[in-house]
């Protein structure tokens, strides 16, 4: 195995180290990963090798021991060292990296984006940005509620003789549920409630409700909380349920940034309301981030495996069987799987740049401007809603994808909880519906996509994302579409080409959900009914324009990147643009850009670009950048000596015993006899 894998870097075509920092951002921020990697490695408290054998109770615990060191790490050090560190632990204990960020990300994040400057500098003199005197959680959803925030059922009725606001759960269904900290840890909670002022409800708004005495750590009068247990994934967070009966917290624990209640009970809402929910985009794009993170684990995992197992042979004596990764079947599963992520790493970047310059932005324009300057943030802030609620959904299926396709080429060791790929699928699979159900968001980014068409069609100006559809849109409502002229498996996969085939069906998929909006209307359906008529059609839009965005991304990093990267990188975009426009190859000959022949072509070209790409498959992996510690799995191993490593494990933490059941179960079952009590025979009268 260790020769095996070490043919696989005799001549890579790229330069590896200039590739990790390429994918990295720059050689400082590869350098400052590998410290913290490495620091990560040697500290006793985050052995994660053992992982699999631990109970809930031993997983929780060793997750709380390694929350007040980095809790200090967090505060003392640079912020982009702590983000960095954050990103490097989602990989390495994803389940951590929850429960630590329920304070971090979502409660004080919360305090970030919905509290006034006074306010924030309350709770950051109570201890709540160090985690000292206050742990804090997100209490937004609930038994009955979840996508639909809007119809969250917990109550914030303000007692005006009192100043105070009274927070109820009037239903067993407006229990606050699946609140990670909230069953062992949360002192604090920054709860979502319908805000109620002389009778009148004024929607959904943001309260801190302080759950457990910060001495005593018991519940406060009229807080009850309860364990939510076993999980399918991520056991290290004490996920658990809160229920309400008639708390009271002062008027000013009601977050203000945005909308504000004086102590005479007027309501001042914001000229721009929308401006609230910018800053929930963040956890949207960050799961890009992780996706593309994730995947490059599974697929060193996978790579290297199937660069060093053996199968079967030509027959010839004495001949080696054959490596994995030289079956152009194997290729083809894992290759465009690595195309996928490249495609999501450099995704994740711009779009991570494009938020936090958003952001910038509106923080400067602050909630009560007004202008041209506002209009335009506020078209920005929509269309980054948007385009986040699609690339969220299709990167974490994507990705959840990636992972289960690894663990599959694993064969059986894919199924041992040792090799690392069985507990990253339940640990990301929750993924798909946290942060916005993933069907849900794509629905959001499909009624966006239509709004936008139709506004188009009446002149008004497209978001540079949906340039495509500019050349696609004809007064009378039809796609017009350029078809592909080329006919060899080169000029069909050209990047320009791609690009242009994936425009062409984008624009053709929401143009189609347009359709479907108006025939809806057209019977009469109101337009809310009317987009639900479309749904269907919608998110199929989505998917193609999310497809769309990803290839124009990625194609774009390829332009920007290093002259000795160029190759490899462009290689990886067509096979990523080719391969998904054959698993799509129907829509390409519905919109009329590609015939049944230039598809055929294309896979010839994606027959050839698996080829080429297996040449690099490991030095590719390589360039993620990954330390065999935070790969963790013995079939993962950088020198390739898999099974001399995955044996030493499976054996150092499963040791010889007696069989404890062996005396009460195995042997009575052993020694049980066939003899069975039979009653009198009965007598026959014989005639």
């Amino acid at each position: 195995p260790k020769a095996s894998i070490a043919e696989e870097r005799k001549a890579p075509s790229f330069p590896i180290r200039e590739l990790t920092y390429w994918i990295d951002g720059d050689e400082r921020t590869t350098k400052l990963k590998e410290r913290i990697m490495l620091e990560l490695e040697r500290d006793p408290l985050w052995r994660v090798s053992d992982h699999p054998n631990l109970t809930l109770a031993e997983t929780r615990e060793r997750a709380m021991s390694k929350v007040r060191r980095l809790a200090d790490l967090a505060t003392s050090r640079p912020l982009e060292e702590t983000m960095l560190r954050m990103s490097i632990i989602s990989v390495v204990d994803p389940g951590f990296w929850t429960r630590f960020g329920v304070h971090f990300g979502l409660f004080f994040g919360a305090l970030q984006g919905q509290a006034t400057p006074s306010q924030l500098a309350y709770w950051m003199d109570k201890g709540a940005m160090s985690m000292q005197g206050i742990t804090g959680c997100f209490g937004m959803t609930e038994l009955g509620h979840g996508s639909n925030v809007a119809g969250l059922e917990t109550t914030a009725t303000f007692d005006e003789a009192a100043d105070e606001f009274v927070v109820h759960s009037p239903t067993l269904t407006a229990t606050k549920w699946w609140i990670g900290g909230a069953a062992h840890t949360a002192t604090h909670c920054s709860v979502y409630a319908q805000l109620i002022v002389k009778g009148k409800c004024y929607g959904t708004k943001t309260f801190v409700v302080q759950l457990r005495d910060t001495s005593t750590f018991q519940l406060m009068p009229g807080v009850n909380i309860g364990d939510l247990g076993k999980k399918m994934g991520r056991d290290q967070i004490d996920n658990g349920w809160i229920r309400f009966t008639h708390v009271r917290i002062p008027r000013s624990h009601m977050l203000m940034k945005h909308t504000k209640v004086t102590r005479s009970g007027e309501v001042i809402e914001p000229a721009l309301a929308q401006l609230a929910y910018g800053a929930l985009i963040q956890g949207r794009v960050s799961m890009v981030s992780d996706s593309a993170n994730v995947a490059k684990r599974a697929l060193t995992i996978a790579t290297r495996y199937a660069s060093v197992r053996r199968q079967f042979s030509d027959g010839t004596p004495g001949a080696l069987e054959t490596k994995l990764i030289d079956y152009p079947i194997h290729q083809h599963r894992l290759l465009p799987l690595m195309a996928q992520t490249f495609a999501m790493i450099f995704t994740a970047r711009e779009v991570n740049a494009n938020y936090q310059r958003l952001m910038g932005v509106l923080s400067e324009l602050g909630s009560d401007a007004k202008g041209a300057a506002v209009d335009e943030a506020i078209k920005d802030l929509k269309e980054t809603h948007a385009t986040s609620a699609g690339l969220k959904a299709f990167c974490t299926w994507m990705c959840l994808n990636i992972i289960d396709q690894c663990r599959q080429s694993l064969g059986g060791h894919g199924y041992s909880a040792y090799t690392g790929l069985a507990q990253a699928y339940s640990d990301f699979a929750v993924h798909c519906t946290w942060e916005g159900d993933n069907t849900i968001l794509t629905l959001q980014c499909g009624r966006y996509l239509v709004a936008t068409a139709l506004e188009a069609r009446k002149g008004q100006p497209l978001p540079a994302n949906l340039a495509y559809l500019k050349a696609a849109l004809s007064k009378d409502g039809s796609v017009s579409t350029s078809p592909c002229k080329g006919s060899t498996p080169e000029q069909v996969s050209s990047l320009d080409t791609l690009k242009a085939a994936w425009s062409s069906v984008a624009a053709n998929a929401i143009i189609n959900a347009v359709r479907d909006f108006e025939a809806g209307r057209a019977k009469g359906l109101s337009k809310d009914n009317a987009y639900e008529h479309s749904s269907a059609s919608r998110l199929h839009a989505a998917r193609m324009h999310t497809y769309t965005y990803l290839l124009h991304r990625f194609a774009a990093q390829v332009e920007q990147s290093p002259e000795a990267l160029r190759p490899v990188l462009t290689l990886l975009a067509q096979l990523f643009g080719a391969h998904s426009a054959v698993q799509h190859s129907g829509e390409f000959l519905q919109s009329g850009f590609y015939s049944g022949a230039q598809i055929e072509a294309l896979k010839t070209f994606v027959n050839h670009a698996c080829i080429e790409v297996r040449k690099d498959a490991v030095p590719l992996t390589d360039a993620f950048g990954y330390t065999d510690y935070v790969i963790n799995s013995p079939l993962g191993r950088y020198d390739g000596d898999v099974y001399e490593k995955y044996f030493e494990l499976v054996t150092s933490l499963n040791p010889t015993k007696p069989i404890p059941y062996f005396d009460s179960l195995i042997k009575p079952l052993l020694e049980r006899t066939n003899e069975v009590e039979t009653g009198p025979e009965l007598e026959i009268d014989q005639e």
